[in-house]
């Protein structure tokens, strides 16, 4: 393969959804949010068993606002335990409500984690962060035509969301601090690049 590989065209760059035959399943572990599944896989040519989090999936905002000159994102920063770190995020939250449209998803999540609903809302990405361990899709909206949610309407945060900084960015200053290695939250790291690279087009 290697050098001698075709070259491929735009037409040939999209996922092919066409899941292997799945002879047996079982839960291997039942976590209190999501649990770890265990399938033996016909490959064709061969028999596996592969171990994946059985994820709900997700939801991401990118908040812009273009009234003080440059374009500017919302950005949170929200403790997150399994790599010990205070991460810069846009506002995020699982796909927990069975049915729900994701983009209802996105609104509850701008209002419960920014205070914010916005006029407009369209896809700007979706992207699987790691799709040799866990199911887990995410869709990232872009939500413009921004306003406060009314102060006695506000979500009262918990948790690691209770008194998490937040901020509005210059995009060009999110861009800067994602290419510098200076965040590394997967979401926001794309959304970010993303959004640059439209506005630029």
């Amino acid at each position: 393969m290697s050098l001698e590989a075709p070259r491929l065209g735009a037409d040939d760059l999209h996922d092919r959804v066409d899941r292997a035959r799945v002879l047996a399943t079982e839960t291997a572990f039942e976590g209190r949010v999501w649990d770890v599944r265990r399938d033996t896989v016909d490959l064709g040519h061969a028999t596996v068993v592969r171990e994946y989090v059985a994820h709900t999936g997700a939801v991401a905002v990118v908040a812009l606002r273009e009234d003080r000159g440059e374009p500017e994102i919302f950005l949170i920063q929200q403790y997150r335990h399994p790599i010990g770190t205070h991460d810069w995020e846009i506002p995020a939250g699982l796909l927990d409500v069975e049915g729900e449209d994701p983009v209802v998803s996105a609104q509850r999540e701008l209002a419960e984690e920014a205070d914010l609903v916005a006029e407009h809302w369209e896809l700007l990405l979706a992207h699987t962060p790691s799709p040799g361990g866990l199911d887990e899709t995410i869709t990232v909206h872009l939500a413009t035509g921004l306003r406060d949610v009314a102060e006695d309407a506000r979500h009262e945060r918990e948790d690691e969301e209770a008194g998490m900084p937040c901020g509005w960015v210059p995009l060009s200053v999110a861009v800067d601090a994602v290419l510098g290695g200076q965040v590394r939250n997967g979401p926001m790291m794309l959304a970010v690049l993303a959004l640059d690279a439209r506005r630029r087009r």
